[in-house]
């Protein structure tokens, strides 16, 4: 049973691994300060500026990163 944690957290780390480098690299080819221009700025993320208040819900990005992490834990846990 701990093999199978263990192999988890190993896929995992390789996993954030991954994505760090990919925004890192995106990081340093984009423009924007955020380093992904895109990512947070998508149509159904909600922005609400009031005269001393902003809420930002990232509601579409956070939709599509799901759906993302979903179809990677669906392609390498599957039986």
């Amino acid at each position: 049973m701990m093999s199978g944690v263990g192999k988890a957290l190993m896929l995992l780390g390789a996993i954030f691994l991954v994505l760090g480098a990919g925004f890192w690299a995106l990081g340093k080819w984009s423009n924007a300060d955020s380093g992904v221009g895109w990512l947070g700025r998508l149509p159904g993320d909600l922005l609400i500026k009031r005269d001393h208040v902003t809420f930002y819900f990232p509601l579409a990005t956070s939709v599509i990163l799901s759906v993302f992490g979903s179809l990677i834990f669906y392609l390498f846990f599957r039986r």
